[in-house]
């Protein structure tokens, strides 16, 4: 674990994929004593791409750091007795459930409620009405695709970061905490729904982009443009892109002194009769006058020249480059405190991410690697379900747990 805020809390994880998994590994990174339910020999994400060179999992590793995993057969009905007991037992701390299993099934929440009146169940799903669905479906059915990518296309481009998958993990993490300090105040269990479609579609309101689609029709497609505010890619002379945003007046003033066009600028201001500096969506509005202007300048310069001049003036900006080239930056990645080196169940050694929350002043402890498969069964057996040594190997020989 990585902060021990949540020290105590009992979390029991029968999920795969991103947005389970990711949510379990927050928890787990504050402390809290999560164990995965996996299938004998590995469900259907412990093998998923990327790998590594020994054909292991680094998706599975990366998303189940901190955790313990106990094995069971799934598929048999002493095998589901067992991961409803875990789910549900007892203990003021435990009774916190996350899945993304069916609603309906062995592990619904009426099934657990049953056995444990107080369960918290968070259930990661696709669509809030049991449809399945993965981040790429849901991204393309709200539209973003085809707003995303050249202006002169027709063609939907995918996102290639699962971002629905990893904010929806982020809610339900958030979703247990909140149900479980409520059922402190209450003693009432609580089942909890969170849907990739509603997380999708709760973004889209939230950032203003439904009201302004509802109102005005669609937005078109802007390739690599800012929406709103001044921004894009610009080449320099040594064939480097480096994208520049300029929202607030000072980012703007510190943008055209360091390029010196502020009297090509006043021109443009003149003629259109606006203060750019005053208003950001002046800047989007008359883009196509102002991006020609910066595209002279940048290109007479080189990308190190620009920077370092950049950053002296206040201007925000970034370097197009790969993750291998990023992965060398200490304030992303090598060096940074919240990443270590550590090894993991693949048998690598390399950089694995605690948590990018930083709580000042407190402590960080180690990051802890993925489980092996099955690693803790014996131990969660033992501990919570309170069997002996017998029983445990009885589970064993029936090939009930591995």
């Amino acid at each position: 674990m990585t902060y021990d805020l949540l020290a105590g809390l009992r979390v029991v994880e029968a999920a795969a994929f991103i947005a389970g998994p990711s949510a379990g590994m927050q928890l787990a990174q504050m402390g809290a004593e999560v164990i995965r339910i996996d299938a004998i020999g590995g469900g259907p994400d412990f093998r998923r791409w990327p790998l590594a060179p020994n054909g292991e999992s680094l998706y599975w590793e990366g998303l189940n750091k901190g955790k313990k995993s106990i094995a069971i057969d799934l598929s048999s009905g002493e095998g589901r007795e067992l991961a409803v007991a875990l789910a549900t037992a007892p203990g003021e701390d435990g009774g916190l459930f996350l899945t993304n299993f069916p609603v309906r099934g062995f592990l619904s929440y009426e099934a657990l409620a049953a056995r444990r009146a107080d369960i918290v169940c968070v259930r990661v799903m696709g669509w809030a009405d049991g449809a399945p669905a993965l981040d790429y479906t849901i991204n393309a059915s709200v539209g973003v695709p085809l707003m995303t990518g050249p202006k002169d296309s027709a063609e939907p481009v995918n996102h290639v970061f699962p971002a629905w998958d990893f904010i929806t993990g982020a809610q339900a993490a958030f979703a247990m905490v909140a149900a479980e300090a409520a059922r402190r105040r209450t003693g009432k269990g609580a089942d909890v729904r969170i849907a990739l479609s509603d997380v999708a579609a709760t973004c889209l309101s939230q950032s203003g982009q439904l009201a302004e689609t509802l109102m005005g029709g669609d937005r078109p497609r802007m390739g690599n443009d800012l929406y709103g505010a001044f921004g894009r890619d610009f080449a320099t002379a040594d064939g480097r892109r480096l994208m520049l945003v300029a929202i607030t007046p000072k980012q703007w003033s510190g943008l055209i002194d360091v390029l010196g066009i502020a009297a090509a600028v006043d021109s443009i201001e003149a003629e259109v009769g606006v203060r750019f500096a005053r208003d950001e969506g002046a800047r989007f509005t008359h883009r196509a006058r102002l991006f020609p202007l910066f595209a002279a300048a940048m290109v007479t310069r080189t990308a190190g020249d620009l920077g370092s001049a950049f950053d002296r003036a206040g201007v925000t900006w970034s370097e197009y480059r790969t993750l291998s080239e990023a992965a060398a930056d200490p304030r992303l990645f090598d060096g940074n405190p919240t990443f270590e080196t550590i090894a993991h169940p693949s048998g690598l050694t390399y950089p694995a991410a605690g948590p990018a929350i930083h709580f000042a002043g407190t402590e960080r402890g180690p990051v802890a690697p993925a489980p092996r498969l099955g690693a803790h069964s014996d131990e969660v057996l033992a501990s919570v379900l309170g069997l002996g040594d017998g029983a445990i190997a009885a589970l064993h020989d029936r090939g009930v747990v591995a």
